[in-house]
């Protein structure tokens, strides 16, 4: 029988991660997010696995504390929200310089500054671009229901470890605090010192007689070395961009006009879509699931039947660059987006396509 539950969509990534194995959470209270540490702390997963559950001082020691738990081979995570993301990004930059695997949640706010606690997809920016300073990328994931929240949190640290490389899930606080049927899946046993030996050879889990030291740093002062690393780290994204991406098409068959939408703003596409061809008008939706790696090249296939493309996203339009440089400007690409914590509504989709389109 499964076992299904109504939860909230930050309540589904702390029971995902318990249920998935993972040893260690450090984070820090922010709203739209502050449930997971909340449901972390209820359930006392350290009795339940030996998860340890950890508040920290700050955003900073949070990011830090990961940075240290990966660095021994660890599962660990923290989650956020925009401005607390924000304190994060030395640390991040930190980890991807490092190669480490370690899951990032970001239920993103409304900004710029401290904004307002109601959702918004305006740090796509900073999640697919890189945040923090230097060349480097994250795998960015984004979830369009709670049932998402949980599933992506087994996918993030699956990739992060395949890769070694920090992955985020980059959700908002409509899907954060939603509540919705979850299928939970079986409890994993945490992996053993000597499994996570095994499993990560590279990791700081003490010097065995038979090996060299393990030293984890993203510092190296010869530029040369530094180069080469870089280009490692470029070959390593272009590797991740050619296995990894993720979507989802609704009614793009025969479509005339492709909306493109991740989260919640895919969401309300979905019923975008509907009205819009009640009205006779032949629209499908492409939804991104990885936002890195994007998928380019559907795009580009896509652009070859349709008249133009509406990206639709709570902010003043990010994800429209990309979408822009995957059609390689052949057909028109627009974009409708409301600030500030503003959810669009389906009928104001399908209005700005008649406005920009028709």
């Amino acid at each position: 029988m499964k076992d299904l539950r109504l939860m909230k969509g930050n309540e589904a990534v702390s029971e995902a991660a318990i249920r998935a194995g993972v040893d260690g959470y450090f984070g820090y209270p922010i709203t739209p997010q502050s449930e997971v540490l909340e449901y972390l702390m209820l359930e006392r997963p350290e009795k339940r696995t030996g998860m340890v559950v950890l508040q920290a001082e700050s955003e900073i020691a949070a990011i830090n504390m990961v940075y240290a738990g990966a660095g021994a081979g660890k599962m660990v995570f923290t989650s956020s929200s925009s401005p607390g993301i924000s304190l994060k990004q030395e640390g991040i930059t930190y980890i991807a310089g490092a190669e480490l695997p370690c899951m990032i949640l970001n239920v993103v706010r409304g900004g710029p500054g401290l904004g307002t606690i109601q959702p918004a997809q305006s740090d796509y920016f900073q999640a697919v671009k890189g945040g923090g300073h230097g060349d480097y990328k994250l795998i960015v994931l984004a979830p369009a229901s709670v049932q998402e929240m949980y599933d992506f949190v087994q996918l993030s640290f699956d990739l992060a470890f395949k890769y070694r490389t920090p992955v985020m899930i980059l959700s908002d606080g409509a899907i954060g605090q939603m509540m919705e049927k979850v299928e939970i899946g079986e409890q994993k046993v945490r992996l053993t010192d000597a499994q996570v030996k095994e499993r990560c050879p590279w990791a700081t889990t003490g010097k065995d007689a038979n090996r060299e030291r393990n030293i984890i740093t993203s510092l190296d002062l010869d530029s040369n070395k530094q180069e080469i690393f870089n280009h490692k780290l470029q070959a390593k994204y272009k590797e991740i961009d050619k296995n990894e991406v993720r979507f989802e098409e609704i009614q793009t068959e025969d479509a005339e006009y492709i909306f493109v939408a991740y989260g919640t703003s895919a969401r309300i596409c979905q019923k975008s879509v509907e009205l819009a061809r009640e009205k006779g008008i032949k629209v499908g939706l492409l939804r991104p699931i990885t936002l890195f790696p994007f998928p380019h090249k559907r795009l580009l296939e896509l652009s070859k039947q349709v008249k133009g493309m509406l990206t639709v996203e709570m902010s003043a339009g990010q994800m429209i660059e990309d979408v822009k440089l995957a059609v390689e400007c052949s057909i028109p690409v627009e974009h409708f987006g409301r600030l500030g914590g503003i959810i669009h509504s389906p009928e104001e989709v399908v209005e700005a396509l008649e406005q920009k389109f028709l």
